[in-house]
């Protein structure tokens, strides 16, 4: 889609995620963040809190795509695991990080314990990221970066690492609604998409009482290009359109 093309993959993390109990905010919230910097999610996934899989996951997803995001499992309870996968899946020893301990301490005093301890041991020679909202770090590798799971501390996190982020051209959108079903539209998309297979063109209909009605959704990174297919697909909404009026009439 673009000269050098950066992609991103992010993996949640956590059985209160898959069981339901917790609805998770961070996948959305980050595809958008990562999109205005063009950086293009291609690949996201829902895991427990499973050793093996986190293990095996980072380290598919860390060789196919330039960056890969994790989300949960970096707390003080026993199930917060994610930190000691991670260095399982560089193969790193898992210690105790001077720095994290140093941020524990002068955020939490005297109620500093040893379920807090735990969140400062990290894979040793993993970067920190910052935590301004409760301080325990979250980790970089190479291009994994592990945060936490409450939104507004993964969010944080995010900001703190933001601007060292590399990506291309921004992919652009353009939104076409119309009131047809998709089975009318589908041959005349299929052409137009046939014509520029670069070009991400989706439909997605939405329910509404008494009303049938579909959002063309086109996306690509070269603005005038995009322009001009969106102009193909109006050209053919038109001519339904006009088919439509032309039998009606009959």
């Amino acid at each position: 889609m673009t000269k050098t093309s950066y992609t991103a993959a992010i993996i949640v993390i956590g059985n209160e995620i898959l069981s339901g109990r917790t609805k998770d905010l961070n996948l959305g919230w980050l595809g958008e963040q990562l999109n205005l910097r063009g950086i293009r999610v291609k690949e996201a996934r829902f895991i427990a809190d499973d050793e093996a899989a986190i293990i095996d996951t980072v380290n598919d997803l860390r060789t196919k795509h330039s960056y890969v995001f994790t989300t949960g499992g970096i707390g003080p309870t026993h199930d917060d695991i994610t930190a000691s996968c991670i260095a399982k899946a560089f193969e790193r020893p898992f210690e105790e990080n001077p720095e994290a301990r140093a941020l524990l301490q002068e955020y939490y005093g005297d109620r500093l314990n040893e379920a807090r301890l735990r969140m400062a041991k990290l894979p040793k020679g993993a970067e920190l990221i910052s935590n301004p909202v409760s301080a325990a770090p979250g980790i970089k590798i190479d291009n994994v970066y592990v945060m936490a799971g409450i939104p507004k501390i993964m969010q944080a996190m995010f900001h703190s690492v933001a601007d060292t982020l590399i990506g291309g051209q921004v992919v652009q959108s353009i939104a076409i609604d119309c009131h047809f079903g998709e089975g009318d539209i589908a041959p005349g998309l299929t052409k137009i998409q046939s014509r520029h297979p670069d070009v991400e063109i989706g439909s997605y209909p939405a329910c509404k009482p008494g009303d049938i009605a579909v959002s063309i959704i086109l996306r690509h990174s070269d603005a005038p290009l995009l322009k001009a297919v969106a102009g193909e697909v109006q050209n053919m909404l038109d001519d339904l359109e006009n088919k439509k009026t032309v039998t009606s009439g009959c």
